[in-house]
């Protein structure tokens, strides 16, 4: 089995460019938002105010780019396999290394992601279907609005796993114990009810089966930051590619109950 550091490793050498939700399981994976200084309050401010989609576990100082508590070797310029650029609120490009972006003035943060409840969702019986048909998590925006912070706000995004209706309960129960990555689902079963209208058009990753006898069942996710970036523009920021994490050495069992 990876490890989190084996996994960042093969990111690094360009072994590995797609999504990360089956790569190193059981080591927490991490979205990542990185900024100007000037705006590092204020979007700490926010992810303190909207802990489900925005939980931090990490931030890494003006011009440093290790996370010294969730991975002392890593390199969040290069550890992850696919970035986003975004210039005044406006995607620019996606690019699989950032050194050549980075300057001291950049804070970063590290968010929990859903990722890292998915194997204990297996090891209770609960399939993960994304990762059954190899895609990347469908992640809709929704018109939950998150608390504004300074000049942060934006709509609330999710993730959706079809969970067979017997087993819903048992899929709460299970991700409730993980709080530092979105911990419990936001919402169950009709998705016009927090505003997605198709549910087979997901806004970012790929469209799953919703087999018969399954309800969608969707988990705040850690792409909201990118939906208050495109809404308040600042001049520039980085962040991971929807489905491609940074992947730390925290092991899942030590985020439960956090």
């Amino acid at each position: 089995m990876k490890t989190g550091k084996i996994a960042r490793s093969e990111i690094r050498s360009g072994k590995w460019r797609g999504p990360t939700p089956s790569l190193a399981p059981g080591y927490a994976q991490a979205n990542l938002v990185v900024l100007p200084k000037k705006y590092a309050f204020d979007f700490f401010l926010f992810c303190q105010r909207n802990p489900k989609p925005c939980p931090v576990l990490d931030v890494c100082e003006g011009g440093q780019y290790t996370p010294v508590i969730t991975a002392p070797t890593g390199d969040i310029r290069k550890d992850i396999p696919k970035y986003r650029i975004y210039k005044n609120g406006q995607l620019e490009k996606e690019v699989e290394d950032i050194t050549e972006y980075w300057s001291e003035d950049m804070v970063s943060f590290l968010l929990g992601c859903s990722f890292t409840f998915e194997n204990a969702l297996m090891e209770a019986g609960v399939p993960v279907r994304h990762v059954e048909e190899s895609k990347n998590v469908p992640m809709y925006t929704t018109n939950i609005e998150c608390v504004p912070a300074g000049i942060f706000n934006g709509p609330m995004v999710v993730s959706m796993r079809p969970v067979p209706k017997e087993l819903v309960e048992r899929a709460i129960e299970v991700t409730s114990k993980l709080p530092k990555v979105h911990g419990a689902p936001i919402h169950v079963g009709s998705p016009k009810e927090i505003g997605i209208l198709n549910i087979d058009q997901p806004d970012f990753g790929d469209a799953v089966t919703i087999k018969e006898g399954e309800i969608p069942v969707f988990w705040a996710c850690g792409v909201t930051p990118q939906a208050a970036i495109m809404r308040v523009k600042p001049e520039v920021v980085i962040t991971h590619a929807p489905g491609h994490m940074f992947i730390t050495d925290i092991k899942d069992k030590e985020l439960m109950g956090l």
